[in-house]
Parts: C-alpha cells; structure tokens; sequence
C-alpha cells in the first residue's frame, strides 16, 4: 500500500477529492477503456487477478451502460469462495467497475419493495418538512441499523440544522442543533451534488491505490466522482473519528437543482451495507427529495398566491389614484403586510415619505443613494448592516432591507424594513473555535461537539424567494401603470395643443379685432368733446370716464395680443448675461422714477442663463417694475435681486419691502387678469405676471411667489440647465418636471 498524505484544514478546499487515486478497502475496482473495454487500471487488491476480472464480465453489458453517470449492475464474480456484485457507470473516458462482497444471507424482499410500498404513502401524508425528516430518519435506522440517523438541512449561510433524528442508546442527539458550514467544503458540497450516496464502512480503513498498466492513466487523473467506493478526504476521516462514529452513510437531498441538505447515518463500529441496501438507501432520498421539493413548492405557490393578491390590490389602490409614486403609501397597511414588514419609505431623487419603523429620512435618503449605486433593480438583505456599516446606527430597530428600483435614470424607490431578531442558536461545537496546529504544524478537525450556544443579532427574518419576486413583480406593474399614464397624457396633450392653438388663434383674432372699435371710441370721444362747447360739467366728466375706460380696454387688448404672441413665438436660446440685462433694467426703471427714492440689493453674481433674450427680457423686467410699483408707498424702496440655484435649475428671485400679499392667494397671481389690488391704488392689467409664468414654462422652468400682508413680497423663477432635447414629463408623477421644483426656503 502507498501511504497517503494527510492535508490539515488550511487546504480543504483545494483538496482533490474527485481524483484520490485510491479506494476504500471494502471493495475492488476496474477502470477500463470507454470504448474497447481494454483495461487500463485496477485497485492494488486485485492482485494478479484483475485482467482475469474483466474478461469474467459480459461484454456486451458493459457497453450497454449509460452515459449519464448513473451506476447500473453489470453481473457478479466469483472470487475463491467469495461472490461479488458488480457495478459499472461512465465517465468521459473510462468505463469504472466497482465489486463488492454479496451479503451472505439474502432478504426474503429486496428493501426497495418496502420503501415504495410502505414508506412513500406516510411521507406524501406528512404536513411539514420537519415531519418529513422525523420519518425519514426513522426509516433509515429500520433499514440500515445504524445507530443514529439525522435528516438536516442547509440555510442561507451554508450552516446545518438537524430537523429530524432517530437514535439508539448511548448515542448523542443533535436534534435541533446546528453544524458550522466550515465542516463541509464548497468542493464537497458540489460533489454531493454529482454522487448523492456515500458509505463509508469504517473510517479506519487503509486506502487501496490504483494501479495502472504500462502508459496507462495515472492514478490521480482518474475520475471518481460517482463512484460509490471512491476513497475519502483523510480529513473527514479524521472528523469521523472525532465524532466517535467510524461508519456513516450520506444520502444528498436535492431540491430545485440546488443541495437542500443530507441525510446522515453515524455508528459506533463498522458496518456495511449491501448493494440492495444501497438501491433502497438511494430511492428513499430520491423520494425524500421529491417530497421536500413539493412540500416547498407547495407552500411557494401559496405564498405567491397570496403576495399577487397584495400586490394586485396595492397596483389596483394606484391606479385609482394619481399614480404618483407618493400615493402607494395611501394605505400603508397593504404595503407592508405584502412583505410582513414593519416600515416602508418612498424615495423620489432627494424627496423621502415613510411609514411604520424606518431610519431617519436623511438616514433613508443616504441609504437609497448606496443602493442605487449597486445598479440592481430589486435588493434584499437580512443583515443591511454588514453590508452598508452606516445602518449599525439602527440595528436595534432596523435589520434588514428589501428595496426595488423603478428608473434606472432617476432615484425613485421603494424600501422596506424589518426589525433587528435576536436569535438563540445551539451549535454542535463552538463554530468560531480554530484548532492549533500540532507539533507538526499541521491543523486537525474539531474534537468538541458539545452543545455551544449563541446569540447572533443584527439581523432580521430573511425575505423569503416569493417575497423578493413579488417586490419585482411590483416594479413590473408601477413601470406599466407609468407607461399607461404616460401614453393618456400624451393622448391629452395633443388634444390639449391643439385646443390651445385654437384658443390662441381666437383669441389673437379677437384682441385684433377690438383695437380698432376701442380707438374709434376713444377718437368719437375727443371730436365730441372738442366741438360741443356747450356741454355740461357733468357731461365732460362722463365722456371722460368712457375715454379712460376705452384706454384701458384698448390697454387689455393689446395685453391679451401680447400674452397670445407669447404662446406663438418660436424660441431663439442664447447665453444671457442676466447681470447686464439687470443693471440696463435698472437703470431704465430709475428714470421712469426720478422722484423716487430706489435701493437696488443686486448679487455680485447673477448667472447666465440659456435662453430667448428678448422673452427672458419681458421676465425681468415685470418683476423689477411689480416689485417698484408695490414698494411706492414706502420712503424707500428697497429691491433685492439675487441668484437662486436648486436641483430644478439656476434663476432669479426679485423681492420687494412693498404691501405684499395674503400667501392663501398665491395661486391665483399667475393667472390672466388676477389682481390682488384695486386699480385705483396699483395701475395694471393682470397680465404681467401670467405673461412670466407662460415664458418661464415655456423654458422648461418653473415660478414661485411668497409674501406677507404689508411685509413684501418675492418673486422668482429658474430653468433648467441647457439640453437639445424637449423636456420630458416626469413619468411617477405625471406632471411637467419643471413644476416640482420648491420655492427656495
């Protein structure tokens, strides 16, 4: 025999467990040629008699074995007085024999006949997982006799936990217990994966090496990774040994194509089991397999059931409203029951609504930024604090995020949160316990599997898989109301531009039409005043109100052609030095105003803007000449102008020491003909500053007007920075993206 080096834990992950070049002892073994079935190695414990063994085999069986992997019997040898069964399976090269010893009694019933008939009635019968493994552990202690049987599963983390055991005296219990995922390499994971049965009869077993003949394969490049006498890790060995348990068997559990957990057997002394038990030990993981996955797909589809009808009556809640992605937290209790949170925030760019236990909105706010960043459109975690350090700041009430994206341009986001759960866990052994090297240097397997408990915190219930794909499901509907919404406006905008280029049309045509009759009145007026010279007093008072009431009309016709130009003009966007176009303004103000007395407040560094000089003019200029005619009735009249930049833009705002205004009737300043004074204390005509609001939108800006009664008033507007393209609505909220901006506090 050629000893076999023993690795420590540093390398196992890197062991090369699929080609150990060597079997257990148990057993004999072939490797022959995947196409002319001529021998290419054979186990040292053959002797002479391994070519002697192939040709004992039916040829025409061997060639008949599939492709797939899977091990099919292929007949038996005699062996001096000794019979042994025999199993074939494929690899890529070889076509692998494996022999072992036929038990020397057989069963009046092979034990698959038992497992089908008796056993998968209870197992489809059992209501839960975990009484799924109560019965599956009981059965394999029935057929196998091993002293202790456990059915565990694995959890997010790769950790074992024990569901189900059947055990003999003298045996310790790990019901309930958990193994640290560090005792199964990823490498072996994938293995049980490939191969779902292991025995291992005694753990004290010395390897049997591969021979090979003359320029044949070398031992280690042969694959053994689905045969079921492939020699194991050396340290695993150890591990057994550790446990006390030198015989053990290990049946995957395979659900969704994913390793769900195992099925182990352990005992005290050796045993073994025959080829029929092996049969039966497989089909009763199958079967286990089988019956996990649908248990679980049962309650999946359950769950998802229930979470589309959530998510259905949140979209239907939605669609009833204004579809802004603000309104989801109308009724909040259905946004958070969909996924059993305990607090839920909106975020739209740099705007935060929450409900129920959330960060703070700042905290919200810096969060959502962090998982934009990842570019992902749905996000989950139980455990948000090991992954973005700031939340340690709320774990106590906050442990895990569910988030979904809804634009991939714009930070609009749904978040939940679920609170911290501080969990007891039980472990087989201290999980964080490193073992020192020996006097080698070399690291063992753990010794200890006494009870070791734990408190592990900062973390919340995880989100369950239909809990993650309803939040995208959500999103796949928020997006397709959006789209929906925005083909109606569409809809109405057209219909809106053309009724609005009709009223235009009208309205020029009859503003153009009224100049002449309001002059002709006007004209009769003066004629009948200059050539009567016999009129009373009384009558040239009253011929003078008809005059100054035709002048002003005529001033309200040439208003509404103005306002109508507005709306007609093509655009001509240049760079605007607002900084001159202020002072020429100014300027041109204080000599219409020689007798008052005028403190212009103008910031250093009024901005450029982009845009038609002569409409951003008309602007300027109303709001210099308001804030002028407002101030007359105080000594000094004091205009501050300065700049204004915000996330909607870079602007003006022009305030005034003047009589100001009621703010309840803000909305109605930008209106045509809205006036907030009497004429006879202000002259005007209502139309200036709706003229402002019209250019400024125009801009893809947006205005703003605060004041308090007798304490002034400001006035101000900002456009967007310069783009080639037409602006585009804001599909969440359906309105103008220039009509979200906030005036600046």
């Amino acid at each position: 025999m050629i000893p076999t080096p023993v690795p420590d834990l540093t390398v196992c992950d890197r062991e090369p467990i699929r080609v150990p070049g060597a079997i257990q002892a148990h057993g004999r073994m072939l490797v022959l040629d995947g196409g002319s079935l001529a021998l290419r190695a054979w186990s040292a414990n053959w002797g002479e008699g391994a070519d002697a063994a192939r040709t004992g085999l039916d040829a025409d069986v061997l060639r008949a074995t599939p492709g797939d992997g899977s091990s099919v019997q292929v007949g038996t040898l005699r062996l001096s007085c000794e019979l042994y069964a025999c199993w074939a399976h494929r690899t890529t090269e070889h076509l692998i024999v494996e022999c072992e010893p036929e038990p020397a009694e057989k069963l009046p019933e092979a034990p698959i006949y038992g497992v089908v008939r008796d056993l998968l009635p209870r197992l489809q019968a059992a209501p839960t997982v975990e009484a799924l493994a109560e019965l599956a552990a009981e059965e394999l202690q029935r057929l196998t006799g091993f002293g202790r049987s456990v059915v565990y599963r694995f959890d997010a983390d790769g950790h074992g936990e024990v569901l189900g055991e059947t055990l003999q005296e003298g045996y310790q219990s790990y019901k309930g217990l958990r193994f640290p995922a560090a005792d199964i390499p990823q490498q072996a994971r994938a293995l049980y994966l490939a191969n779902r049965f292991r025995l291992i009869p005694d753990a004290n077993y010395a390897p049997v090496p591969l021979l090979s003949v003359p320029g044949g394969p070398a031992a280690h490049e042969i694959d053994l990774s689905h045969a079921f006498l492939r020699s194991v890790s050396p340290v695993h060995l150890e591990y057994m040994r550790n446990m006390g348990t030198p015989a053990s068997m290990s049946l995957s559990i395979i659900v969704d194509g994913k390793l769900w957990g195992l099925a182990s057997c352990h005992d005290h002394a050796p045993r073994n089991l025959s080829p029929d038990m092996r049969v039966a030990c497989t089909h009763l993981g199958q079967l286990l397999s089988m019956q996990v996955e649908s248990k679980q797909t049962t309650a999946d589809v359950a769950e998802r059931l229930e979470l589309r009808k959530q998510t259905l009556q949140i979209v239907s809640l939605l669609s009833e409203s204004d579809a802004s992605l603000r309104s989801i937290l109308d009724e909040p209790a259905v946004l958070l029951r969909m996924v059993r949170a305990t607090g839920a925030a909106v975020v739209r760019d740099e705007e935060v609504w929450t409900v129920g236990e959330t960060p703070s909105p700042a905290g919200v706010r810096d969060l959502s930024g962090w998982i934009a960043g990842l570019g992902r459109e749905v996000y989950e975690s139980s455990q948000i604090a090991e992954h973005y350090p700031p939340a340690a700041q709320w774990q106590s009430a906050i442990g895990g995020v569910l988030a979904l994206s809804i634009s991939q341009v714009h930070r609009h986001q749904i978040l939940w949160f679920r609170p911290e759960v501080v969990q007891t866990v039980t472990w087989a052994g201290d999980p964080r316990k490193f073992q020192q090297p020996d006097a080698s240097g070399r690291i063992h397997p753990r010794h200890s599997f006494a009870r070791w408990v734990e408190e592990i915190a900062g973390r919340s219930v995880p989100w369950s898989v239909p809990e993650v794909s309803a939040a995208g499901e959500l999103r796949q509907a928020l997006i397709g109301i959006v789209l929906r919404r925005a083909e109606e406006l569409a809809a109405v905008a057209n219909e809106l531009g053309r009724v609005n280029k009709e009223l235009e049309a009208f309205s020029y045509s009859v503003s153009h039409d009224l100049r002449a009759p309001m002059r002709h009145i006007s004209g009769y007026v003066d004629l009948v005043m200059d050539s009567e010279k016999a009129l009373s007093e009384r009558s040239h008072r009253y011929l003078g109100h008809v005059k100054d009431a035709a002048g002003f009309a005529g001033q309200l016709v040439d208003a509404l052609l103005d306002f109508s130009r507005m709306g007609r003009t093509a655009l001509n966007l240049k760079s605007i030095d607002t900084r001159a176009l202020v002072h020429a303004l100014t300027r041109e103000i204080a000599r219409a105003e020689p007798h008052r007395t005028i403190e212009w407040r103008i910031d250093s560094d009024l901005p450029h803007l982009t845009a038609d000089p002569l409409l951003l003019q008309v602007v300027v200029r109303n709001l210099l000449t308001n804030a002028v005619k407002y101030s007359r009735t105080r000594d000094v009249s004091i205009v501050d102008i300065r700049t204004i930049r915000n996330n909607a833009g870079t602007g003006l705002e022009v305030q005034d020491n003047g009589v100001g205004f009621q703010m309840q009737y803000v909305a109605k300043l930008f209106n045509v003909f809205q006036r907030l004074h009497q004429t006879e204390e202000f002259e005007g005509t209502g139309i200036g500053l709706a003229n402002v609001k019209r250019i400024v939108e125009r801009h893809g800006g947006t205005v703003w007007a605060r004041g308090e009664l007798d304490h002034g008033a400001a006035f101000g507007f900002v456009l967007p920075p310069y783009t080639p393209k037409l602006q585009a609505l804001n599909p969440l909220d359906n309105t103008p993206a220039h009509a979200q901006a906030h005036p600046p506090r």
